[in-house]
């Protein structure tokens, strides 16, 4: 596993050009395909529900914004780290919805910016106080191997929390 990108096993041989602008599109099929009675089922005891990883997947996608300006904009920046646990114990006010609509408007802001770059933007250097070194690229490849991640993660709850008619033959 990349120090520098934890989801670097996720992202493989994916295009972070390719995975970026279709995920908020697949978190909506999947949220129609759950169901807004199954959104708020966590899948175990402890584990997020889908709507938690879409509020979670929305404040990441802030915090990815705000780390690829100042990686653009500062020299020798040092990134924050955030304690995803504690910034998810207010995901109880925001709807899965509401948390896609940002996600979306942020990530389509965010890839606006990533596209208008030219090459050499993407070799910026950067430090991550946990992670060390790495560039404006392995941001990018991070949101790319995150996204992934989580969308697999919502792609098996939406497979067990599927409405009845989707599990009729499954073998359940």
């Amino acid at each position: 596993m990349s120090k520098e990108n934890p989801y670097a096993p996720f992202l493989g041989d994916h295009e972070p050009l390719k995975v970026l602008p279709a995920t908020a599109r697949k978190i909506e099929a999947i949220l129609e395909e759950l169901g807004a009675e199954r959104v708020d089922q966590p899948p175990h005891p402890g584990k997020w529900c889908a709507r938690e990883i879409v509020c979670h997947f929305a404040d990441c996608e802030i915090v990815f914004g705000f780390r690829l300006r100042q990686t653009l904009s500062e020299s020798h920046h040092i990134l924050q780290p955030f304690d995803q646990e504690k910034w998810a114990a207010h995901y109880s006010s925001y709807g899965a919805l509401d948390a896609l609509s940002t996600f979306h408007a942020v990530r389509s802001w965010n890839l606006a910016l990533i596209l208008s770059l030219p090459a050499e933007a993407h070799t910026k250097p950067v430090v991550h106080p946990e992670r060390g070194p790495m560039t404006f690229q392995t941001i990018v490849e991070t949101m790319a191997g995150h996204d992934l991640n989580h969308l697999r993660q919502l792609e098996s709850i939406a497979k067990r929390f599927a409405p009845e008619k989707s599990a009729v033959g499954m073998g359940e």
